[in-house]
Parts: structure tokens; C-alpha cells; sequence
């Protein structure tokens, strides 16, 4: 039967699936495998699991090619000298060519064949120069890739306010769509600088607590609605949901907190409908 291993090239970077043929492996192991771009260096994030004979039909699946050597390790060192020398000339070249540019990182391919440069930019770049002058001194193949601002923040990591590793470069595999409504949600502060992250952005961790905060609100009355509390008649002006409190502004002016189940005992103020005026039925002719 055959067995399904997860592999990972990245740190925090996506999981890809593998055959793992007659190999015994574990978490941790590291693994040569075949790539699309040839062979790759990957560890093993999931260990091997027999493939469901109830599974849905998938594309074939790449070998792994064999367990990781000293070899290996010592190419994966030459590699990182070459991407070092390589994101050196390259900033070189940018000054020269007075091109608007942020270049961040460099990847080379395990076998060295394969140079790729990421950049950042606000506009188009003509780098139709730029890649003539890095064949030519490098004698790889060259490509300039420019991505977004969030993903040269998960590949040069950092650490966040909160004290600890961005969570983009730590674990997370995708990025998902943060809006403003989920700061206002968790009764954050709107200021920019607070709830944004290294990447200039909305930080990625207002989606974590997003649905337990919008869960727990579900038996809170809505913010500005007129209800009746066990002390009187009063409007609702801030939630704590993690306390669980509801604050409310009374008629006299005072303010008090009450719980949610508290305030189950007692119904909402009902603003009376306007009735609309009966249109007159004209009589016919």
C-alpha cells in the first residue's frame, strides 16, 4: 500500500505531499525529494499514513528520493554562501542602475542551477539590464520575483509587539483577509500603529480570537440600544466579553455593569412603531 508523507522546504512554509515509497521515516528527518525544479531538501512535518483505499483520485503524487546525507548538508552550505554572495552583488547592480527596488532575499535551487531574487516595489520595473549583469558575473539561471509586503515579512520574520515571533513566519501557511471590523469587534483601539504589524498591515492575529469574541457577544444586547436592567431604564455603552459584563449608561446619569445572564431576566425596550399613514383609496369612476 502505498504511504503519503508531509514534506516542508520552508519554515512555516507550505506543506507539500510525497510518496514515500519503501523509506521509514519519522518527524524531523531530512529527506531529498523530487521537485518539478528537480531535486529539493525538505524536512518531514507528517510522517508517512497509508493512503485511503475510500480516498479521493489525486494526481500522482513525487518520490522521495532518498534520506538526507553529509553531502547534502554541505551543498545546502554552499548553497547559503552563493545566495549571500549573490543578494551582495545584486544591491550592487541596484545602485548602479538607480532602480527602485527592494530586494530582500535570494534562493538558490539544491543543485545551484537556479537563482531567485525577491524584491519589492511600489510600480513595474524594467530589470531587463539588472539580469544580463547577474548572468553574466553568476553563471545561473536568474529570476526576479516581486511579491507583497506581508510575504517579505513572513520571509525575513521579526518579532511583534506582543514580544514573540511574527505568527506569518512562525507557523502560518496562507495568509488569510484581516478587516477592520475585527479590531472593532474586540474592542481594540482603531489607532494604526497598534494594530498593525511589521509589514505595515492589519496584523494577521485579529483572526484568531474574531469568532470566540463574536460568539460570546451573540447574548449581549447591541451597542446603543435601549433596554430595562435590574436598576432601572438605561443604554448600552461597552461590552467586556472576556468578563463577560455589559456596561450601561442609566437615565439618571450613573453607570453600572451587569452580566448577560443577568440581564436574560429582563426584556428590551421596544421603541413603539410609527404607523404609517393609510393612503385614501380614491373612489372610481
Amino acid at each position: 500500500m502505498k504511504k503519503v508523507v508531509g514534506i516542508r522546504f520552508k519554515p512555516a512554509g507550505k506543506v507539500y505531499d510525497f510518496e514515500s515509497g519503501a523509506f521509514v521515516l519519522n518527524k524531523g528527518d531530512d529527506v531529498i525529494v523530487e521537485t518539478e525544479r528537480g531535486l529539493g531538501f525538505g524536512s518531514v512535518v507528517v510522517p508517512p499514513a497509508p493512503i485511503q483505499a475510500d480516498a479521493p483520485p489525486r494526481k500522482p503524487l513525487k518520490k522521495v528520493h532518498r534520506l538526507a546525507s553529509e553531502k547534502d548538508y554541505r551543498q545546502l552550505e554552499k548553497n547559503t554562501a552563493t545566495e549571500k554572495k549573490a543578494y551582495g552583488y545584486c544591491l550592487e547592480c541596484i545602485a548602479d542602475l538607480k532602480l527602485k527596488m527592494n530586494l530582500f532575499a535570494v534562493e538558490s535551487t539544491f543543485d545551484a542551477s537556479k537563482l531567485t531574487f525577491f524584491f519589492t516595489s511600489d510600480g513595474r520595473i524594467d530589470f531587463r539590464q539588472l539580469v544580463k549583469m547577474l548572468v553574466k558575473h553568476l553563471g545561473s539561471r536568474i529570476e526576479m520575483r516581486q511579491v507583497g509586503i506581508r510575504n517579505q515579512a513572513k520571509m525575513c520574520g521579526g518579532i511583534g509587539r506582543c514580544g514573540r515571533e511574527i505568527c506569518c513566519s512562525a507557523y502560518m501557511e496562507r495568509f488569510g483577509p484581516v478587516s477592520i471590523r475585527m479590531a472593532k469587534e474586540q474592542g481594540l483601539s482603531l489607532n494604526p500603529t497598534k494594530i498593525s504589524g511589521q509589514c505595515g498591515r492589519l496584523m494577521c492575529c485579529l483572526t484568531f480570537e474574531f469568532a470566540t469574541y463574536k460568539d460570546l457577544k451573540k447574548q449581549f444586547p447591541k451597542l446603543g440600544k435601549n433596554i430595562t436592567t435590574p436598576e432601572g431604564k438605561g443604554k448600552v455603552i461597552r461590552h467586556n466579553a472576556i468578563r463577560d459584563r455589559v456596561a450601561i449608561r442609566l437615565q439618571d446619569g450613573r453607570e453600572v455593569e451587569f452580566s448577560s445572564q443577568q440581564l436574560a431576566a429582563h426584556k428590551y425596550e421596544r421603541r413603539p412603531e410609527k404607523q404609517r399613514p393609510q393612503k385614501k383609496r380614491s373612489k372610481g369612476r
